[in-house]
């Protein structure tokens, strides 16, 4: 894809990620629960202990998307790896595989990091993200149910 670029996000990202996580909470009908605001992501998600990492996904500089991730650690497999908190892409990106991409990034950084998987929860009711995390290959770990 021409133009597409994914990188660490910057400080400056925060209102985009900020709108995502809000535009995500409308989609499953949850903005109601949603209490975060900018200020929380930028205190927790930059500098040196920082809760979480984001990946930003922009075409010709525009916000395209973002994937917000912390790192997780698996004692049975003896290894790191991510859990992937919130896809995003916004409205006018969609259907152009950006997601994907945004997930395949985070997985060559988790394996240049060592690990070797990636986790992630999606709302039962977003039956859209269920068939896309589907069509990409991620599959349901039916072992665990809480």
């Amino acid at each position: 894809m021409t133009g597409l670029t994914i990188r660490p996000a910057r400080p400056k990202d925060v209102d985009n990620i900020h709108a995502a996580l809000v535009g995500i909470a409308e989609t499953v009908g949850e903005l109601h629960k949603m209490t975060s605001a900018p200020d929380d992501i930028r205190r927790d998600g930059f500098g040196p202990h920082a809760h979480f990492h984001t990946l930003i996904a922009e075409i010709d500089s525009t916000f395209a998307g973002m994937c917000l991730y912390f790192p997780i650690y698996s004692t049975w497999r003896g290894q790191p790896g991510a859990f992937v908190q919130d896809l995003f892409v916004s409205k006018d990106f969609r259907g152009m595989r950006i997601g994907e991409r945004l997930l395949r990034h985070l997985a060559r950084t988790v394996r240049d990091r060592g690990g070797g998987y990636i986790e992630l929860q999606v709302d039962a009711g977003n039956l859209t993200a269920q068939r896309f995390y589907q069509r990409i290959g991620m599959e349901r770990d039916t072992d665990h149910v809480y």
